[in-house]
């Protein structure tokens, strides 16, 4: 069922079944191209996260207890699914979340691959024996946690809740996910898959809530083993200490602001170019987006010019629309933060050389901005703008600009460009971040760890490592008895 927009009919999933919610409450579903109301949301009752969480429990164990092979299969599946149905999914999430439809589309259909890679390497969650006394077998083995409370925020409406669906179901965990309300079709159209392709009843459930009320109540719950959360620092310092209170443990993939270091032996306008296609894509509302830009003073010139050319080449509009390069920002929350920002920031004496203001037009848009002379204080050189603001700032030696890259408390991303191997491995060894990428502003990739230090978080998704947190180490010393 759709919506006179052509936008699915959003409901809750439970214990295998489609619903609507105890109480019929909703919200509304904004189309950010055109501040349209497109849907409505079902938010959760406790009675409907109870639900859940017995489901969940009931799913853990029959998931558990399902050969992996067979695991494997289902989830091979789902992903056939997500590869046929992403161009339907990407426009759902075009007009939801407002990133271009190829953009979307191109999203859809790599989050199958997430799904694949982790479905395979779960076939690899060996134990070991280790060797011992005559008469003694000792092993070590890997077992899935339990269920997991996972919530997710707008951004990425198929690539986030995938990262979590796709690591706790390959491990032999159920799920409750509490997905965004801003962006819950895309989620819903992903556990369709799952469904259609067979996963038993209380596997994977899906609900929407108002998210304090949600989230505590499932972190509080006994039956939840496991936290994982992606989002701001803030949330994510308080659903840490919510788990922590109850001895659980939790993934938290948070914010960041992340630095890039244009070096003085770097070529810089392919520096630019490739920065400013990473800068604005999804508008700059990307976790690990490039967010300052620390460049040799030898090369500023070049490397501005060259910036505010690609930034007056995006094409801004409808995310349905062929032309359009850059959508519009999800919400109304994110574009005042962009027009404070800003503000600040010329208050202080930072100059815009292009964009720096809304279209006049409906929808949540904001022009590609780039600013320089942006002082030390300005709020945009310390707040993750999530947005498409890009500072250029100057420096003259690489130990100034690494002690400008590591002075806040985030590390997320970080991103260097050099000729020099061994100014490449100095960034390396220096930038305190946990995805550090050379000549390039590449994403994420599923066969590789992604996650933060310090206030960005800890644990790690994607990659071998992604399946630490879904799975308990256990030791069993077995004294064999004639």
């Amino acid at each position: 069922m759709t919506t006179d927009h052509g936008y699915p009919a959003v409901r809750m999933h439970i214990a295998g079944e489609w619903c609507e919610g105890g109480t019929g409450r909703t919200a509304p579903v904004v189309n950010p191209a055109t501040e349209e109301v497109i849907g409505q949301v079902p938010l959760a009752t406790t009675t409907d996260l109870d639900r859940a969480l017995t489901a969940a429990a009931d799913g853990f164990r029959t998931w558990r207890d399902t050969p992996v092979a067979t695991r494997t299969a289902i989830l091979h599946k789902a992903a056939d699914l997500l590869t046929e149905r992403a161009p339907a999914i990407g426009r759902t999430m075009t007009l939801e979340q407002g990133k271009p439809l190829a953009e979307a589309t191109g999203e859809a259909r790599r989050v199958a691959g997430t799904l694949r890679w982790h479905a395979d390497d779960a076939r690899r969650a060996y134990g070991r024996i280790v060797p011992s006394a005559p008469g003694t077998v000792l092993t070590v083995r890997r077992e899935p946690i339990g269920p997991v409370a996972a919530f997710v925020p707008w951004n990425f409406p198929a690539g986030g809740p995938m990262r979590k669906i796709s690591s706790a179901l390959a491990a032999g965990c159920s799920l409750v996910i509490k997905a965004s309300e801003e962006t819950p079709a895309t989620a819903m159209e992903l556990v369709r898959c799952f469904t259609d392709a067979g996963l038993p009843a209380g596997a994977l459930n899906l609900v929407f809530g108002e998210p304090a009320e949600v989230s505590a109540h499932l972190i509080a719950s006994p039956v939840v083993r496991l936290v994982t959360f992606t989002g701001s620092v803030p949330v994510g310092k308080l659903l840490a200490a919510q788990a922590g209170r109850v001895m659980k443990p939790s993934l938290m993939e948070l914010g960041g602001h992340a630095p890039v270091i244009v070096c003085a032996d770097a070529d810089p306008v392919k520096a630019a170019r490739r920065a400013a296609q990473a800068k604005f894509a999804n508008a700059g509302q990307v976790c690990t987006s490039p967010s300052r830009f620390l460049v040799h003073a030898s090369l500023i010139e070049e490397f501005t010019a060259e910036f505010v050319r690609a930034a007056e080449a995006v094409v801004v509009g409808d995310g349905l629309a062929e032309s359009t390069t850059m959508g519009p920002l999800a919400n109304e929350r994110r574009l005042k933060t962009m027009e404070r920002l800003v503000a600040d920031a010329v208050g202080r004496g930072a100059k815009v050389l292009t964009g720096g203001a809304r279209p006049d037009r409906a929808g949540y848009f904001y022009a590609p901005t780039v600013l320089t002379d942006v002082p030390a204080d300005a709020e945009l050189m310390h707040e993750e703008p999530f947005g498409p603001l890009a500072p250029i700032v100057p420096f003259t030696e690489l130990d100034e600009a690494l002690a400008v890259a590591n002075a806040l408390p985030y590390g997320l991303a970080a991103y260097g460009f050099t000729d020099s191997a061994a100014t490449a491995e100095r960034l390396s060894a220096e930038l305190e971040a946990g995805i550090l990428s050379l000549n390039h502003c590449g994403g994420s990739v599923h066969e590789a760890p992604s996650g933060g230090v310090k206030d960005s978080g800890y644990g790690r998704e994607g990659g071998p490592e992604a399946l630490d947190a879904y799975l308990i180490t256990k030791r069993v010393s077995h004294l064999l008895v004639p």
